[in-house]
């Protein structure tokens, strides 16, 4: 009996042990003997490509979210579909990620592999991941020291992807489950939520709240009317659908929190970015925020951190691509 208890201890243990292992090998300057530059590398890449567009920032972290919540930061989503495997970028879903968050990687892996030491020793899902803190500080977000040791996925689906990324319309309840899906709180759903104080949406993601609400309010009544009628004007009925609005309607280019402060006007752009306000269980964190830029930025390198050590692929599950948009 007492042989058996060891065994099934053993194997409790084992799970648990090996359920860590991945982002066990995650660790700030992993690669100090390998290619001891890399983070300047990728940065003054980065640089260069925010030079020549603003895009790169939304676009980089946007897809650095995306390729997280979607098998793990494992740059799945870089992979471009071909012959019969339609890839995850394919999907409905992420159709609208930023071809420059895709080229900022691109390039940045150019940048690395140009140095011979280090060509085909980073993986593209780390270029990712720094890149991303790269775009934050960019923008006058905060500097954090990143995690690395990832390797890069091998599958890449349009089939995985389907229910597992937030959508515009949902409530608190469905964000926290999402969320908790993949070890984050409440507290770091919103601090991820403010990402939104970048970037810009295509008007048919909450045209719903400013044109057919419900059969009693065809604006949604959370909506700041002003900011309502704001946006018709942007958007009107039978707008071009490449038409896209600002998430922050006051500081669109800058990483800060006046994200929380549009949320406390009714100026949270989607139907989940004001419901952290209007629900009572995550007003208290919003109204925090918007007081505390320096709290806000704690818990945003916080949740990314947590963020980057989603599914991570190490040993037989992963490998370091040698073009990031194909399997080697």
């Amino acid at each position: 009996m007492g042989r058996v208890t060891f065994i099934q201890l053993f194997v409790i243990f084992s799970l648990v042990i090996f359920s860590n292992f991945a982002y066990a090998q995650l660790r700030q300057n992993y690669y100090a003997n390998i290619c001891p530059n890399v983070e300047t590398i990728v940065r003054n890449a980065v640089t260069a490509k925010v030079r020549q567009t603003f895009v790169t920032i939304p676009g980089t972290l946007r897809m650095f979210f995306h390729d997280c919540f979607v098998q793990g930061c494992d740059a799945s989503v870089l992979i471009a579909s071909s012959g019969s495997n339609t890839a995850e970028k394919d999907h409905p879903d992420n159709l609208s990620l930023a071809g420059d968050g895709f080229d900022t990687v691109i390039k940045a892996k150019a940048a690395v592999d140009a140095v011979p030491a280090c060509r085909n020793k980073v993986s593209c899902a780390d270029i990712l991941t720094m890149a991303t803190r790269d775009v934050v500080v960019a923008a006058g977000g905060p500097s954090y020291a990143v995690e690395l040791g990832r390797l890069d996925g091998l599958s890449s689906t349009a089939a995985s992807v389907g229910g597992n990324l937030p959508k515009p319309n949902m409530n608190l309840n469905q964000l926290n489950a999402m969320f908790a899906s993949h070890g984050l709180t409440q507290a770091d759903m919103i601090a991820l939520s403010g990402a939104h104080t970048l970037g810009f949406s295509h008007c048919d993601q909450f045209a719903n709240r400013i044109y057919n609400f419900s059969r009693q309010n065809p604006v949604d009544p959370t909506l700041n009317p002003s900011y309502a009628t704001q946006l018709q004007q942007q958007c009107p009925k039978n707008v071009d659908p490449r038409i896209a609005v600002n998430m922050d309607p006051n500081t669109p280019r800058t990483f800060d929190n006046v994200y929380y402060k549009n949320l406390q006007q009714g100026q949270g752009l989607f139907t989940s970015d004001q419901v952290l306000f209007t629900d009572s269980r995550s007003k208290q964190t919003v109204n925090a925020w918007a007081s505390n830029s320096q709290a806000f930025n704690n818990a945003f390198v916080s949740a990314m951190t947590k963020l980057g050590r989603v599914g991570v692929k190490t040993g037989q599950n992963g490998n370091i691509r040698r073009d990031c948009s194909a399997f080697n």
